[in-house]
């Protein structure tokens, strides 16, 4: 199984990007996904958590309103649309699955990742 993230890159303040998440070995429709995040010398956060397509979703405080994660399910891909970046969103971004459906807040609860791209914002 993998988790191939990509889509990062260098962007100026105000600015969008958007990541995406290709699974690979087996199909992650009903399973929780999320996006995490970790800046130099911090620990990894939690960004956002889809619990199954078309299930519960939820984010963290700081992306609320800015960030939306989406999922092409023909395409076993995840998807973390960032909008009105700031520069304390610099950070490398993971995304993980669970081999579970119910949604989790914490890097422990997740089984697979992605080897992580990173988001750089300028200010």
């Amino acid at each position: 199984v993998q988790l191939q993230a990509s889509g990062g890159g260098l962007v100026q303040a105000g600015g969008s990007l958007r990541l995406s998440c290709a699974a690979s070995g087996r199909t992650f429709s009903r399973n929780a996904m999320g996006w995490f995040r970790q800046a130099p010398g911090k620990e990894r956060e939690f960004v956002v958590v889809n619990s199954w397509s078309g299930g519960t979703t939820i984010y963290a405080d700081s992306v609320k309103g800015r960030f939306t994660i989406s999922r092409d399910i023909a395409k076993n891909t995840v998807y973390l649309q960032m909008n009105s970046l700031k520069p304390e969103d610099t950070a490398v971004y993971y995304c993980a699955a669970k081999g579970a459906a119910y949604s989790g807040r914490y890097p422990s609860e997740y089984d697979y990742w992605g080897q992580g791209t990173l988001v750089t914002v300028s200010s």
